[in-house]
């Protein structure tokens, strides 16, 4: 009874453990109950109609109406794949120039759908919300049949709706989770290494032997730094090389491009976990403070849930976290090979994070105790 009332009484004296504890389950009921869910809506579709008839115009008034896709027009066929590969857009619709001669044919035109083929649950919501193009209350005007002329035989559906899967037509969903899965494990060992670093220092009584040599701020912080990066990087090829070995993963782009993600990413995760290690006091503290950021960074950043299907109200939220822009280069890169100029916000993003978190730590760093 005496160790069980100094445990609660050594927990009760540690008030950033103990609303850890509270905050942080509380934090994700309501992220799981009220933010998530796997039903996207308003996903940007380009589209391009080189018919420009009341018949064409009827299909992309259903396809907007019914809320689940945000329209806009492009030029070309082409552009439509552009605007997929960027990541403007995640879906797109063409309609072909012969559309409505064929249709007064009776000769069942193709109408084509692309979808992103890099996310399959979106992938397969996208396919399902966009069969209702075909419905009675779509196609009920698009039958032509002359009272006079002899009787024919009319097709059940007046048109047909190709769907063209983009970048991922097998729809292979270790394409999908593993470049995220490589992010997360780096953020893991990131995060919970250089988290406990100054806090190992400080219970194990050497940080004052540290203070009182003539180390600088900045060199104490960088110092700190740079042994995890490079452990980090290696880690990150590590489980890359597993991937390309084992589950046969696209290669890159550009091979430049990923280095510089993982060194970006790997000094955002590495100055944030020095972040948690100069603000926790024990090394409980640095690894609850760890496990709260990994966990959101996992929900919210697009990595299982699409960012379509979080609430507005939450959305913000996911930009705010490095892990989203590193799930959209590492996908761009490895899947659809998107340009250097489309991905380069994203990658200025991250390293506006390593800067921030390395200023912050050397903000935070006192040389006294």
């Amino acid at each position: 009874m005496a160790i069980i009332k100094k445990e609660l009484l050594q927990l009760w004296r540690d008030p950033r453990l103990l609303a850890l504890m509270i905050v942080m389950p509380l934090v994700l009921l309501i992220l799981f109950g009220v933010a998530l869910k796997l039903e996207p809506d308003n996903v940007r579709m380009a589209y391009y109609d080189q018919d420009r008839s009341i018949f064409a115009l009827n299909i992309r008034t259903h396809l907007w109406s019914e809320g689940y896709f945000d329209l806009y027009e492009v030029d070309s066929k082409q552009q439509i794949t552009e605007e997929i590969r960027s990541g403007r857009a995640k879906a797109g619709l063409w309609i072909p120039e012969t559309f409505t001669a064929e249709l007064i044919e009776n000769e069942q035109p193709h109408v084509t759908i692309f979808v992103d083929g890099t996310m399959p649950s979106l992938t397969t919501a996208m396919k399902y919300n966009s069969d209702s193009t075909t419905d009675s209350e779509v196609t009920h005007d698009m039958y032509f049949q002359e009272p006079d002329e002899t009787p024919v035989v009319i097709a059940e559906d007046p048109f047909i709706l190709d769907v063209e899967v983009l970048f991922n037509p097998g729809e292979k969903e270790t394409w999908f989770f593993l470049p995220g899965v490589i992010g997360v494990l780096i953020m893991q060992v990131a995060l919970i290494l250089t988290g406990i670093s100054v806090v190992r220092e400080r219970e194990k009584r050497t940080l004052e032997q540290l203070l009182v040599t003539p180390v600088s701020k900045i060199s104490f912080v960088m110092g700190k730094v740079l042994p995890y990066v490079v452990i980090a990087l290696l880690d990150f090829y590590f489980i890359l090389a597993a991937g390309w070995l084992l589950f046969d993963l696209p290669q890159p782009s550009s091979h430049f491009l990923l280095f510089l993600l993982a060194l970006v990413f790997v000094a955002v995760m590495i100055a944030l976990g020095l972040l948690i290690s100069l603000l926790a006091k024990t090394q409980q503290q640095a690894m609850f403070i760890a496990i709260f950021i990994i966990v959101p960074s996992i929900l919210l950043s697009g990595f299982i849930f699409p960012l379509e299907a979080i609430p507005g109200s939450v959305r913000p939220l996911s930009y705010c976290i490095p892990f989203t822009y590193f799930v959209e280069v590492i996908r761009g890169l490895l899947i659809k090979h998107t340009l250097w100029q489309d991905l380069m916000i994203d990658y200025l993003a991250l390293m506006g994070f390593a800067v921030l978190f390395v200023g912050l730590s050397i903000i935070k760093f006192k040389r006294t105790l």
